[in-house]
């Protein structure tokens, strides 16, 4: 029978609707899910096998639940996909406040309308997509604001003393009756707020001025935290951790592959972009790789986190200074180069929380210095190591290479140039070329030239070459050889 003529009490018992708490009706649809081997939470990748199975498991026991993890690590898209697991409509009683169910009113209105009408009181059917309320839980919240307060223009409306309940304005939480309520932050939630919660979890009921009111509410929470020592803006009160029954670790991509998977997902890139701009995977790898940096920096504040975000905006500009090459040339198409990466530091420096060290060097520096830190960590999976001490008679395999840079000293790689002129540049180099097919036989034309320049990049990096910053693009140097022809 489609809900649609569904319209009075009567004609819904006759259909033979039986109503669900909210939270059977979201394990009842995951174990269907589950049974059926559907995808439960699509687009998050790197918790196949850690925090969706606990999230599952949490549902499937009842749970308010508590996702605590750093910033970026997708808590709220976890909890706003809860909502998948809702039946697509359910009856309320047609003009409640609070999302009355026909079957178990709770509310004064909804009580004193059944008791008038009856079988007859209309019903109305509320869609899954208007069950999901989120707050940011923020200093100036107010118990008024999520649980409810007197309201003096009501009462002087309706002419109530202010002992009846009718007086009663209902906040966010009784409003959200029968849907996932979601507080995002809730260390930042003071302690008083914090307070107010413990009925609503634990019996259901909320007190409001002193008002005796027995609601009880039908809700899933779902908090979200950083961990407690990132802020010292607040904690979790032990009595409400206490109420909730699952708290559940989120983390950041364990692996590259998968960061990189996201940051391709997550990016807000024009189709142009994409259309003009070759990315090559080394690339990609390279970018993903300043993030895992990051997180192990001595310059950042790991307890404040590597947001997921700064690999996704960092990529949106890495093809944007790209893109910004081909308008000023007059060109569609172009090679994305790593001196493009010089482009994505504004990504990372908004991103990061310094500790002093950090901040003594200077935000750009840093960000510069996770660009070095990644190319040398990616290097030794394309190319072979650069011993420190080289024994005698061993022959390095770049020395051909960091030979040709001491009789041409001054090779410069320009930002502006065209395709052509960057390629040509690159091919003059033969012992470049060689070790590129010597090393990496397997790679594509296209992807070769940035294979190239990084295998420069990282040789400077390894103290072989050197690299000068130049206005307008980098001059690279032998390294010793530069000192001899400035005597």
């Amino acid at each position: 029978m489609e809900i649609s003529i569904l319209k009075t009490l009567r004609q819904l018992k006759e259909s033979g609707y039986k109503s669900k708490t909210i939270k059977d009706e979201l394990r009842n649809n995951l174990r269907i899910k589950i049974s059926n081997k559907e995808e439960t939470f699509t687009g998050i990748h790197g918790y196949e096998n850690t925090v969706i199975p606990e999230l599952e498991r949490a549902i499937l026991s009842r749970h308010n639940i508590n996702l605590l993890g750093l910033r970026g690590q997708a808590k709220t898209r976890l909890a706003r996909q809860m909502i998948t697991l809702l039946d697509e409509w359910i009856p309320v009683v047609e003009g409640s406040e609070i999302n009355d169910d026909p079957f178990n009113p709770i509310s004064r209105y909804a009580t004193n309308l059944i008791k008038e009408k009856g079988d007859d009181t209309p019903i109305s059917w509320l869609h899954r997509s208007e069950r999901f309320v989120e707050k940011l839980a923020t200093p100036d919240v107010t118990v008024a604001d999520i649980i409810g307060d007197v309201d003096p223009i009501k009462a002087a409306n309706l002419k109530l003393s202010y002992a009846d309940d009718r007086v009663i304005h209902f906040g966010m939480i009784p409003r959200a009756n029968r849907s996932i309520f979601v507080i995002n932050e809730l260390p930042d939630l003071q302690a008083r707020i914090q307070v107010a919660l413990f009925n609503i979890l634990q019996e259901g009921d909320i007190q409001i001025r002193g008002f005796k009111l027995r609601l009880p509410l039908d809700l899933q929470f779902v908090f979200t935290a950083n961990p407690e020592d990132y802020t010292n803006r607040g904690s979790i009160v032990t009595p409400l951790k206490d109420r909730i029954g699952s708290q559940i670790l989120t983390h950041y991509p364990e692996t590259i592959a998968i960061a990189k998977t996201i940051t391709q997902q997550e990016a807000m890139l024009d189709s142009r972009q994409s259309e003009s701009v070759y990315v090559p995977d080394l690339a990609k790898d390279l970018l993903e790789q300043i993030s895992f940096q990051a997180r192990v920096s001595e310059f950042i504040d790991h307890k404040s986190g590597i947001s997921a975000r700064m690999s996704i905006t960092a990529y949106e500009n890495l093809l944007s200074t790209a893109e910004y090459r081909t308008l000023q040339s007059g060109t569609t198409h172009t090679l994305l180069r790593l001196s493009d990466f010089t482009g994505i530091i504004p990504a990372i420096t908004g991103k990061v929380e310094l500790v002093y060290e950090g901040e003594q060097e200077g935000a750009a520096t840093v960000a510069y210095s996770l660009l070095s830190d990644a190319i040398k960590t990616l290097f030794l999976n394309y190319f072979p190591k650069i011993e420190k001490l080289e024994k005698e008679g061993y022959e390095s395999p770049y020395q051909e290479l960091i030979n040709w840079f001491f009789e041409e000293s001054n090779f410069e790689l320009l930002e502006d140039i065209s395709d052509t002129e960057y390629k040509e540049k690159l091919d003059r180099i033969t012992p470049l070329k060689n070790l590129i097919k010597e090393y990496q036989p397997k790679i594509s034309v296209e992807d070769s030239y940035f294979m190239m320049e990084f295998l420069l990049w990282g040789l400077v990096e390894y103290k072989k070459l050197s690299k000068y910053r130049m206005s307008d693009g980098y001059r690279f140097k032998d390294l010793y050889g530069s000192y001899i022809n400035d005597l």
